[in-house]
């Protein structure tokens, strides 16, 4: 039994007539009646009672008639469910992200975006260090990350540069440098410095001790911070000062002062990655908004 007999017998059952279910089929009436005796041989029931003006349904035929109109919109559901799914409409979309890329407006309106977009699509967000993000997008627990560009990642995975923002120097409120509306980066080279450690920061740490030994000084780490959002609540204890991107301003900490900062190259950089050998719909609608 095929879904284009179930078609044939409710054209009938709907029409009580074979000539002109043939003619709303666009086939014709012997071949239709062929089809229908041939359904009610494989179920060895009668389905209609034939009569001079047409067919009326048997019992049984009533019974089959309500099961098949249910089989024909299950399969008719199914089939809209597969082409939302091809067209990565559904399905379940895995975003990591690093700590800063929450604050930056890029990311948010990104998310958004997506989500306004495919609504029937589930969206799971995970928050880590780019490192960790990069693992678990080589491991398949994740389907992209928003990163700090690692110089060196896994054959499997693709990264591109997708925003790049200014960086800031993060000051206590009390410290003499406040009063300058600009920073050169030489200005801070006696200064305690308060980072995300290498593990953690990835390729900025890497950025912000090559720019300061541009400048003439390598940068001396008075205290380590997990995150860069803790880096400028140290900050504000009086533990150092700290070299920030521009969204991290968005943690609006009492006793922190932010400032721009003169250094030739240096910038705060956003990738997104994915595996090289995905072909999922619903990755690459996410990435065609990145991109577009």
């Amino acid at each position: 039994m095929e879904l284009r007999h179930l078609r044939y017998f409710l054209a009938v059952a709907e029409s009580a007539n074979f000539t002109r279910a043939a003619e709303v089929l666009g086939i014709g009436q012997p071949p239709l009646s062929q089809q229908i005796k041939a359904l009610e041989k494989e179920l060895d029931v009668e389905l209609f009672k034939r009569t001079a003006r047409g067919a009326d349904l048997t019992e049984a035929g009533r019974v089959f008639a309500d099961e098949a109109r249910r089989v024909l919109a299950d399969a008719e559901r199914a089939a809209r469910a597969a082409k939302r799914a091809a067209r990565g409409e559904t399905g379940h979309l895995r975003v990591g992200f690093t700590g800063t890329a929450a604050f930056n407006e890029h990311v948010s309106g990104l998310i958004r975006e997506f989500r306004e977009a495919y609504p029937d699509a589930e969206l799971t967000l995970h928050e880590a260090a780019s490192g960790l993000l990069l693992g678990g997008l080589e491991a398949g627990q994740l389907d992209i990350a928003i990163v700090r560009p690692e110089r060196r990642i896994a054959d499997v995975l693709q990264q591109k540069d997708w925003q790049v923002e200014p960086m800031l120097v993060a000051l206590p409120v009390a410290h003499p440098l406040v009063s300058r509306k600009r920073i050169g980066l030489a200005e801070l080279a006696d200064e305690p410095f308060v980072q995300v450690p290498r593990e953690a920061g990835g390729a900025l740490f890497d950025d912000i001790v090559a720019a300061c030994a541009e400048a003439g000084f390598e940068p001396r780490l008075a205290q380590r911070a997990p995150q860069m959002a803790s880096a400028v609540t140290l900050v504000a204890a009086g533990l150092g000062i700290s070299i920030v991107p521009k969204a991290i301003t968005q943690v609006r900490v009492p006793g922190v002062v932010y400032r721009p900062l003169v250094a030739r190259g240096l910038r705060a950089r956003l990738a997104v990655a994915s595996r090289r050998d995905d072909s999922s719909a619903v990755v690459r609608n996410f990435l065609a908004l990145a991109w577009k």
